[in-house]
Order: structure tokens, then sequence, then C-alpha cells
């Protein structure tokens, strides 16, 4: 049984590559880096892998001010992603944590951030699942 069901996927893979992607873009002097490990061991993240339809069918705004509010996160100065690559690392991770039914926070463990950006020009080309099996063989 996958973490939730299967029809949130669709969205929630779709809104979390639009977050990942909104916040890179809108914060050029932020680290994205940080932001996305934050969030994905978030209280907010941590509910959307426990169904709770209110979080799971938030736009990518909406769950940006739920998960600065929520769990008190401030963006730290660093380099923004650049490209499309936030957006493909946002969809990864949330595909990834679906797909192997783990919490969002042992995704990161897992595969590590750097890790998938080294991959990201061998592997955003893919289908999303097909990515996905062929890191989880690895």
């Amino acid at each position: 049984m996958q973490a939730y069901a299967i029809d949130y996927l669709n969205d929630v893979v779709e809104t979390q590559g639009k977050l990942f992607d909104l916040v890179a873009h809108s914060y050029p002097d932020k680290d994205t880096k940080d932001f996305i490990r934050a969030y994905m061991l978030s209280k907010t993240r941590k509910s959307i892998d426990e169904a709770q339809a209110y979080v799971n069918t938030m736009d990518a705004e909406s769950l940006w001010e739920y998960f600065q509010a929520n769990d008190k996160y401030e963006l730290k100065s660093g380099k923004a992603m650049e490209g499309f690559m936030p957006d493909w690392l946002g969809e990864f991770y949330a595909y990834y944590q679906w797909y192997f039914n783990i919490p969002s926070a042992e995704v990161l463990e897992k595969i590590p951030i750097d890790f998938l950006i080294k991959a990201y020009s061998g592997l955003h080309d893919l289908e999303l699942e097909l990515a996905v099996q062929k890191v989880g063989e690895s």
C-alpha cells in the first residue's frame, strides 16, 4: 500500500515541483538546497505523507505560505538553483517517496540532493517513473 491514494499522486508531484521552482526562481539569492532539505524533513511534508487532504490539495503558493508558518522556516542566504532543475527535483522526490512508500524524511538519506543534481542531466529526460526506478535500483 502506498503512502497515500493514487488520486493525490499527480497533484502532489506537480505541486511539489512547482513549489521547489517557485522558491528557487523567486529568491535567487537564497539557498535552494537548504530549503529542499528543510521541506523534506518538515511537519508540512509529513502531513502530505499522511494523506492529510487539506495539505495534499494545496497549490504551490499556498503550500509555501503554509510551510513558512507551520514549520517556522526562513530562507538562508546562498545560491538558488536555476533552470528546470528545481521543478524536476521536487517532482522526483515526491514520486520517489510515494513509489517506495517511505517517509519523506528518509528520501534525502537514500538520495542526497547533490547526487540528484549530478544525475540530473542523465535522468531528467526520462519518464519520471523510470527515473525513480533506475535510481531506486542503485
